[in-house]
């Protein structure tokens, strides 16, 4: 018997009122501290190669100083959930200094943690083989943390959301597991998980990655597509995890096989994040072009993605850096940066920057241009540069008179050029060494 059950004994209450007292706990408890969010962090990014030459998609740089990680595990901060397991398989070095630098301040004392859980082969000899077996080769570890409600959480979208109304829906409605979804334009629906729900939110269809996917009944123009977020009664995900390992044929994948196999016979619900939530703004930036288009969007006046919202931080690790600087003031060499984002450490020396992001310690030298750029970190450009609708990989050095994003045929001999004419820039291709890229 607890202290509290001995007190209230010891005061002369008999053993029906220790159980009430009992069911009074209960019914106050915090569900949002009995849930574990999983962050699936090991993905390749093939489309947003050679951003991910060496570094795995959810350790990108993104807004000016932040990696693309730092938004799931801000969104969790922010909503409460202190108990975070982050996996990791490919080429994780960068993610892994990264949340040691800047994600260590959790109290193990008060029982957060924010634990990295790699790919190591604990219950077969293979690696990752899909997010589902990610998380089946964890299940010892995660049932030995004991949670009531497991939250799985893609590690490389863009967004802000409370997990904590997620959570109270799940309970309010009885769910075996919750869908993150959101409504996205048919065009564009099969690069995701399409859903297709009936009136009270329950799922009955889903289709990852449809060649025809289907539209919502009263949307002909817009399909409802999962957000890779999913809430789940941590024994009903045990069971559908072994389950779905037992399957040879499997791809053992959350929206390739666990869900569509689910819906049959458990409540799988769909929770509608923007209309829950009221904020719209979710990208999933898993190619260049979504990338680039994410990044440009901060610059806007006022953009869907607020930054400076001070009741909803976005934490990262913030390096020591001097404020930007800009210098000189006269009509053949002025520092100054409009319509732009420029980060600590910068030094615009004599040069102009426009509708541009510019992470921390950039230089750029006198008379070069910048225009409607994402500049990575550490990269210094030259004197008598012009660069436009490029993205300049971290630690890239751009010689002195280099023209980028002005001749496409020129640029596709050396550069990495994207459809839409977005070109990217990385140290190898300029035949430069690597200098810790990351």
């Amino acid at each position: 018997m607890d202290a509290s059950r001995l007190a209230f004994s010891a005061a002369g209450s008999d053993l029906q009122d220790v159980e009430k007292l009992d069911r009074f706990r209960l019914s106050v408890r915090d569900p949002v501290r009995d849930t574990l969010a999983l962050v699936l962090a090991g993905g390749r990014g093939k489309r947003l190669q050679p951003l991910t030459n060496w570094r795995t998609k959810a350790a990108i740089p993104f807004g000016g100083k932040f990696r693309i990680i730092d938004f799931s595990l801000s969104n969790c901060i922010n909503s409460g959930i202190h108990h975070i397991g982050i996996l990791t398989q490919y080429k994780a070095h960068t993610l892994i200094q990264h949340l040691q630098k800047g994600w260590s301040f959790f109290n193990g004392e008060f029982n957060e943690y924010v634990e990295l859980l790699p790919a190591q082969q604990r219950i077969v000899n293979s690696w990752y083989q899909g997010t589902a077996d990610a998380v089946y080769q964890n299940m010892d570890i995660v049932r030995a943390h004991g949670p009531e409600y497991v939250l799985i959480l893609a590690g490389d979208h863009i967004y802000k959301a409370d997990y904590r109304r997620m959570i109270n829906f799940h309970i309010e409605n009885n769910a075996d597991m919750v869908v993150g979804c959101v409504e996205v334009p048919l065009a564009t629906a099969r690069e995701y998980g399409v859903m297709c729900i009936e009136h009270d939110n329950r799922v009955v269809g889903f289709q990852e990655k449809p060649e025809q996917p289907k539209a919502k009944p009263d949307s002909p123009a817009i399909a409802l597509v999962s957000m890779g977020i999913y809430l789940i009664n941590a024994e009903f995900l045990f069971d559908q995890l072994t389950r779905d390992h037992d399957q040879s044929q499997s791809s053992h994948d959350f929206g390739k096989d666990i869900i569509p196999a689910a819906i049959r016979a458990h409540r799988i619900l769909a929770y509608p994040f923007f209309e829950a939530q009221g904020d719209h703004y979710w990208r999933d930036v898993g190619t260049i072009e979504a990338y680039y288009d994410a990044n440009m969007e901060l610059i806007d006046v006022t953009p869907e993605l607020n930054l400076y919202d001070e009741d909803w931080p976005i934490w990262t690790y913030q390096q020591q850096l001097p404020p930007a600087k800009f210098v000189f003031d006269n009509d053949s060499r002025r520092g100054m940066a409009v319509d732009s984002m420029v980060s600590g450490g910068c030094i615009v020396s004599g040069a102009t920057v426009r509708q541009s992001i510019l992470f921390s310690n950039v230089r750029v030298g006198e008379c070069s241009c910048i225009d409607e750029s994402v500049i990575l970190p550490s990269v210094g450009i030259g004197q008598h540069c012009r660069i436009r609708k490029a993205i300049i990989e971290e630690c890239c050095e751009i010689p002195d008179g280099c023209m980028i994003g002005f001749d496409a045929d020129k640029d596709r001999q050396r550069f990495h050029v994207t459809s839409e004419g977005i070109t990217l820039v990385t140290a190898e291709m300029l035949q430069q060494r690597l200098r810790n890229v990351g």
